[in-house]
C-alpha cells in the first residue's frame, strides 16, 4: 500500500466483503428456516448465491425480505416465550418446599448440618 487511496479502496472492498458475508449467512439461515420453500428452491437459491453473489442476494432481499422479517419475528417470539416459561418455572419453586426437602435430607442423614445450612441460605437469599 503505497498511497492513501490504495488503503482507502482496500478498506472499502473489505467492508463490502464482510457486509456480503453477513448478508449471505442471514440469507442461508433464512433459507433453511423457511418451511414453505421446497428443497429444490433452496438449492437453487444457494447455487445462485454462489454463482452470482451480489445480484442474487439483492434479488432475494427484495423478493423474500418481508417473509424473512416475519420468520425472524416469529423466531424471536418463540425464543421469548421459551425464556418466559423457563423464568416462570424457576420462580414457581416454593422456598418452603425446598427447605422442607433439605430438612428431610438432613433427618435421613444424607446431608450434614453444614450442607443443610448452605442449602437453606441458598433458598432464602
Amino acid at each position: 500500500m503505497d498511497s492513501f487511496m490504495e488503503w482507502f479502496w482496500f478498506l472499502f472492498w473489505c467492508f463490502f466483503l464482510v457486509a456480503y458475508l453477513v448478508m449471505f449467512v442471514h440469507i442461508v439461515a433464512d433459507l433453511f428456516r423457511d418451511r414453505d420453500l421446497s428443497g429444490w428452491w433452496k438449492a437453487l437459491w444457494l447455487v445462485a448465491l454462489v454463482v452470482v453473489p451480489f445480484v442474487s442476494a439483492l434479488v432475494y432481499l427484495i423478493a423474500r425480505g418481508h417473509g424473512m422479517a416475519e420468520r425472524h419475528a416469529e423466531r424471536h417470539a418463540h425464543d421469548r416465550a421459551a425464556t418466559d416459561a423457563a423464568l416462570r418455572d424457576a420462580a414457581r419453586t416454593d422456598p418452603t418446599a425446598q427447605i422442607s426437602q433439605a430438612k428431610a435430607l438432613l433427618d435421613a442423614g444424607a446431608i450434614d448440618e453444614r450442607e443443610y445450612a448452605a442449602l437453606k441460605a441458598g433458598v432464602i437469599y
